[in-house]
C-alpha cells in the first residue's frame, strides 16, 4: 500500500542517530536541564515531596511511548511515521524524536507540577485546577505543534493526525492530554510504592517495545 517513503521521512533517516551530526549546543542544553534537575532533587529531600520529579518523569515516560509506537508505525508501513522530524537538529534519536523535543519534556512535567495550585480542591471556570491546567497544558502543546507543523519542522503525513478538526483533537487527546492525566493520577496516589510502580509501568511499555525493535532489526 506504501510503496515508497516520503520525502520528510528520507530526511529523517539521513544522519539517524549519527554522532558526526552532534551540535555543540546539546552540550549548554543537558547542561541546562541537568541543573533543573538537580536543583529539584534538593529541594525534593529538604521536603520529603518527590512529587515534582515523578510528574517530571511521568511526562516524558510517556513521550518515549508516543515516540515509541511512532516507530512503528513507520517500520510496518515502510512509507512514514504519524509524525516526522526531518529538519536540522543537535541530534536525531528516531525519525520523530530529537534533542531539542527531548530536553523540552525533560522539562515539561516540572513546569506542569508547579503550575498547579497548592489547594487541589480551588477551581478555575469551575474546572479543578488540575484538570484545568491538563487541558491547558495539553491545548498549548498542540498550539506549538501547528507552529512547528506549518514551519515544516514537523511533519504530519496521514489525514486523521493533521490540522483537521478531527486531527487536531486526536493529537490532543493521544498527542498530549494523557500525560497530564497520567501524572494527575499519579499524585492522587497516596504511597510513593505505588507512585514508583505507576511510573515503572510507563516506562516497562516503551522500554520492551524498542527491545522487540532491537531484536527484529526495526530502524526508526
Amino acid at each position: 500500500m506504501y510503496p515508497e517513503l516520503t520525502d520528510a521521512s528520507r530526511r529523517a533517516l539521513e544522519g539517524l542517530r549519527d554522532l558526526h551530526t552532534l551540535k555543540w549546543y546539546a552540550v549548554p542544553l543537558l547542561a541546562l536541564v541537568a541543573y533543573v534537575y538537580a536543583r529539584q532533587v534538593l529541594r525534593s529531600r529538604e521536603t520529603g515531596n518527590w512529587d515534582p520529579l515523578l510528574a517530571a518523569l511521568v511526562v516524558f515516560g510517556c513521550d518515549f511511548f508516543n515516540e515509541t509506537w511512532n516507530g512503528w508505525v513507520f517500520h510496518f508501513t515502510k512509507r512514514s511515521a504519524v509524525w516526522t522530524t526531518p529538519g536540522d537538529t543537535a541530534f536525531r534519536m528516531t525519525i520523530g524524536w530529537n534533542l531539542e523535543i527531548i530536553f523540552t519534556f525533560l522539562l515539561l512535567g516540572l513546569v506542569y507540577y508547579h503550575s498547579l495550585l497548592p489547594d487541589r480542591e480551588r477551581k478555575i471556570l469551575g474546572i479543578p485546577n488540575r484538570w484545568f491546567f491538563a487541558l491547558f497544558f495539553a491545548a498549548f502543546c498542540v498550539f506549538i505543534e501547528v507552529l512547528l507543523n506549518l514551519g515544516d519542522l514537523l511533519v504530519w503525513e496521514y489525514p486523521w493526525w493533521n490540522r483537521s478538526f478531527a486531527g487536531i483533537w486526536l493529537i490532543f487527546l493521544l498527542g498530549y492530554f494523557y500525560w497530564f492525566a497520567a501524572v494527575n493520577l499519579m499524585l492522587d496516589m497516596k504511597s510513593l510504592r505505588n507512585k514508583l510502580l505507576f511510573m515503572g509501568g510507563i516506562y516497562a511499555v516503551p522500554v520492551v517495545m524498542n527491545l522487540i525493535a532491537l531484536g527484529a532489526g526495526f530502524r526508526y
